[in-house]
Formats: structure tokens, C-alpha cells, sequence
């Protein structure tokens, strides 16, 4: 371990893929776990943000698309519908909070900046 908690192939990772420069206002983390599988089995996703317009403000469209391995017992739509719940949990979770910062920033409608 080194002085922020994660092991060296940890800190190296968190270096190279999930560096933020971050403002005064805000903090940043990186979360880790171990799984005892192989890459291959473990589920990936992407992640992408637009910008667009939503009610004359400057808005995001966020987009985040998934693979998993259907586990034995379960069919592909209820494991895709139990994935997606929490996806859209997160997601959620993501609007509520952006929302309430562009709210306290009191973003202007576009054409009144």
C-alpha cells in the first residue's frame, strides 16, 4: 500500500485511466474491488456524455451501454432488467445531483449569456 490507500498496480491504473483535475468546489475518488474471475467474465460498459439543449439550457445526454454474462438460472431480459435498474439508479442519482449544483449556479438560458 502507499500513502493513499491503494497498492502500487492500483495507484498505476488509477493514473493512467481515472486522473481528474479537479476544482476548488469539487472532490474527486476512485473506488476499487477485486473479483475473483477473470476479465472476460467481468461486465463492461461505456460511458458517454453530450452536451445538448433541454428547456433552453445547456443540458447532457448521457449514455451508458453495458455487456454481462446471463448467470445460470436466469434469462437474458431479467438479468438486462436488473442491470439496467441499477444503471438507471446511478444515473438517477447523477441527474439529482447535477441538477441541484446547475440549479445553485442558476445556468442562464442559452441566447441570454
Amino acid at each position: 500500500m502507499n500513502g493513499n490507500g491503494y497498492t502500487r498496480m492500483e495507484g498505476d491504473y488509477i493514473i493512467r485511466h481515472h486522473r481528474h483535475e479537479t476544482r476548488d468546489n469539487q472532490c474527486s475518488s476512485a473506488l476499487v474491488k477485486h473479483i475473483k474471475a477473470p476479465v472476460h467474465l467481468n461486465y463492461s460498459s461505456v460511458i458517454t456524455l453530450h452536451p445538448e439543449i433541454i428547456d433552453g439550457r445547456p443540458g447532457t445526454l448521457v449514455i451508458e451501454s453495458f455487456v454481462v454474462d446471463v448467470p445460470d438460472g436466469n434469462t437474458k431480459d431479467e438479468t438486462c432488467y436488473f442491470v439496467e435498474a441499477l444503471i438507471n439508479c446511478n444515473l438517477k442519482s447523477l441527474a439529482d445531483v447535477s441538477e441541484r449544483l446547475a440549479v445553485q449556479d442558476r445556468t442562464e438560458p442559452i441566447g441570454r449569456i
